[in-house]
């Protein structure tokens, strides 16, 4: 009798199993960090913008007529610098938008591809960690495609043409120390519009559950802002596209220096931003995953 109750009092006192406690917010970014890493599509937009600039930057130097209708094009073939900043023009317009796409607007939509939204929402993390790893993911990744694609062309348009001082939009000269500075700001201004993209793609990944509308579409979202800015009777409302922050850094190059559509493009850019991934965050957090 004094064995048996002895065995039970241990049984009683046996401590309960510890509850299994979920990933951290860290773990799950670096899950889906080591997921893009993995994947070919990721591999494949950075060996474009690695190697497409430097392609771009011979055939128009290789030109025997510079492109005049652009914005620095007819010192193009004469000036790396002016030979980078017409690549930022075109990049801004209709690159952008795709490289930063074709990551964002999967990330989400492939867990509905490939049926794992239950898995990983009922046993791997929960809504909110995943969103804010994927995003952060979608974000990092946006962030070096620019750099990488910023510092491809502006090293194969110095090696290709050279560093002489760059005529700016006002006629005035720009020593080339200067030049190499706000040519290096002008790129770094479209990270904030890039990002803007980025939201986008997320936004359009997590409503339609389909990678080819969470791609596609933010480009041609960036074409229809970009016509409708060239329209005429829409001032009121061309500053608040986000194709127009793609244009802010042409203050840079004037005399005097002009700031303001730096600032603006900055708050347009974040507006979008933020309205983007909070209704992406909600439609998340609402989504029934009982079927998978």
């Amino acid at each position: 009798m004094t064995a048996v109750q002895t065995s039970a009092d241990a049984r009683a006192v046996e401590p309960a199993p510890a509850p299994r406690r979920r990933p951290s917010a860290l773990a799950a970014l670096r899950w889906e960090v080591r997921k893009l890493r993995a994947q070919r599509r990721a591999k494949a937009v950075l060996l474009v913008a690695l190697v497409a600039p430097a392609v771009i930057v011979v055939v128009i130097h290789g030109q025997s007529r510079p492109p005049k209708d652009t914005l620095f094009g007819r010192f193009a073939t004469e000036n790396g610098f002016a030979l980078s900043l017409l690549v930022l023009g075109f990049a801004s317009q209709w690159v952008l938008p795709l490289l930063t796409s074709i990551v964002a607007g999967d990330l989400f939509a492939s867990e509905d591809q490939h049926g794992t939204w239950k898995t990983v929402l009922t046993r791997s993390t929960s809504r909110s960690r995943l969103f804010w790893a994927k995003t952060a993911t979608a974000v990092g990744f946006a962030a070096l495609v620019l750099l990488v694609l910023a510092a491809s062309t502006i090293v194969s348009s110095l090696l290709a043409v050279g560093h002489q001082p760059l005529t700016g939009l006002t006629g005035q000269t720009v020593p080339a120390a200067d030049a190499l500075r706000l040519v290096a700001v002008a790129w770094a201004t479209m990270l904030p519009p890039t990002l803007a993209f980025t939201g986008v793609a997320i936004l359009l990944s997590v409503w339609s559950r389909n990678p080819a509308v969470g791609i596609a579409a933010p480009v041609v979202l960036g074409m229809v802002m970009q016509l409708v800015g060239a329209l005429g009777g829409v001032e009121a409302l061309r500053p608040l596209l986000v194709t127009t922050s793609f244009e802010s850094w042409h203050g840079l190059f004037t005399q005097p220096v002009f700031t303001g559509p730096l600032l603006d493009g900055l708050l347009v850019s974040a507006a979008w931003c933020g309205f983007t991934l909070a209704t992406a965050f909600v439609l998340l957090r609402r989504r029934d995953i009982t079927g998978g």
